[in-house]
């Protein structure tokens, strides 16, 4: 059974989930929220169960229409919930709880941040300074390790298709659902990076071993073998994770909610990745390398 000769299919089954998210990105971009652009946080809890039994997310947002623009609203628990907004002090914070009050009977502040825009901005250049110094870390370590640098740049390439996969994702459902990106957003991002480069780091590692063993047999041949032989242990160990990530986003808290969505979206991408982008992408260059090899 040769997996690696329809290496095409799975380019194009890559390319089916990477491009409208890309399209997404360039055309929406990313529904950033108060970590990134800076504004307030105001998680309440409501004490009147009674007043409380009316209560709707669209409902409070209509009566907080003329009196503080609020971006966000979700549901956080038992009559709690969670109003995102922009940047307010704390005399008008109290002002809201105390209007709110009014509507919706006694309220507990359970937490108020606010997040300056330059602290924002600081966050955004750090996590991008972070994806880069991982991603050079990466190639650095993955080249020295193999002794050939095809599989440092095919790893790295890897990796990327699933944070692009997962952005693209969040970039689509910012636009058409509100979903937006914050610092738990970051974590999973990074964390999706992790997800990707354990299993191609072990599929790797079983090509260099059959190439040792069996030099004679040609790379794609060899590659096949490798991807065969660690398949299954790359799905069984990706399905664990899989589905507690499905239980929490069924039966978890809406604060996180979306960062359990992303991890699980790039848990997927990298169960994928692994065995369908980064060793068709190492043959490809393998064979690119040959042909330039006969030409010189």
């Amino acid at each position: 059974m040769n997996l690696m000769r329809s290496k095409k299919i799975y380019f194009l089954i890559s390319a089916f989930f990477l491009v409208p998210g890309m399209i997404s990105l360039i055309l929406f971009g990313l529904k950033l929220a108060i970590d990134f652009t800076g504004g307030s946080l105001l998680e309440l809890h409501f004490l009147d169960e009674q007043k409380f039994a009316n209560y709707s997310d669209e409902n409070l947002q209509n009566n907080l229409s003329g009196f503080y623009d609020a971006s966000v609203i979700q549901t956080a628990g038992d009559r709690k919930i969670i109003i995102k907004g922009k940047e307010i002090d704390n005399q008008k914070k109290d002002e809201l709880v105390d209007w709110l009050s009014q509507n919706y009977g006694p309220i507990e502040v359970l937490r108020f941040e606010t997040v300056g825009p330059t602290l924002g901005a600081e966050l955004l250049t750090k996590t991008l300074t972070a994806i880069l110094l991982v991603a050079s870390i990466i190639t650095f370590y993955v080249w020295k390790q193999f002794d050939e640098f095809k599989y440092g740049l095919c790893a790295v390439l890897a990796m990327l298709h699933d944070s692009l996969i997962l952005i693209g994702a969040f970039s689509l459902l910012g636009h058409f659902f509100g979903v937006e990106v914050d610092a738990l957003f970051v974590t999973a991002l990074l964390t999706t990076l992790s997800f990707s480069i354990h299993d191609t780091i072990v599929v790797y590692d079983r090509i260099r071993e059959l190439k040792r063993k069996h030099a004679r047999f040609s790379f794609e041949q060899i590659a096949n073998a490798a991807v065969l032989e660690t398949l299954g242990r790359s799905i069984n160990n990706s399905m664990t994770i899989i589905i507690m990530l499905l239980a929490l986003a069924i039966l978890g808290g809406s604060s996180i909610h979306w960062f359990v969505i992303a991890l699980l979206i790039g848990s997927i991408s990298g169960t994928y990745s692994s065995t369908f982008t980064a060793v068709p992408l190492l043959l490809v260059i393998d064979e690119w390398t040959q042909k330039k090899g006969k030409i010189k």
